[in-house]
């Protein structure tokens, strides 16, 4: 008798869940391709589950440096527009603010985002 395809959605929805849970407990490649032979499956279906979810986490991770590089330069050049602004309108006396705050907060989100893309 042959599985119903719900039933086979099902299994590989498991096996990825518990290949997922293995990764996110610090396991390797090899070590998470071992369990999952240990578990009954064969070495090619194992390795291709790992590499499926090794792609999946770098892409991930690539989209989460990307947000982080953009939202980091707004935040960055949001500052230096302010400090500017502010400068220039004090050009003839008075007071400005340097936002410095939102400069360097946006620059270590910038280049935090740069690091996780580049993984």
């Amino acid at each position: 008798m042959e599985a119903s395809p719900s039933s086979a959605e099902n299994i590989v929805k498991t096996v990825y869940a518990y290949a997922a849970e293995l990764m996110k407990s610090g396991l390797e490649g090899p070590q998470i391709q071992s369990k999952l032979e240990d578990q009954g499956l064969d070495p090619e279906t194992a390795g291709i589950v790992v590499r499926n979810l090794q792609r999946a986490r770098t892409s991930a991770k690539r989209s989460s440096g990307r947000k982080n590089m953009l939202f980091g330069a707004l935040w960055c050049i949001g500052g230096i527009v302010v400090t500017a602004a502010t400068y220039s309108a004090a050009s003839g006396g008075g007071t400005y603010v340097i936002a410095w705050g939102a400069i360097a907060a946006g620059a270590v989100q910038f280049f935090l985002g740069v690091s996780q893309s580049a993984a």
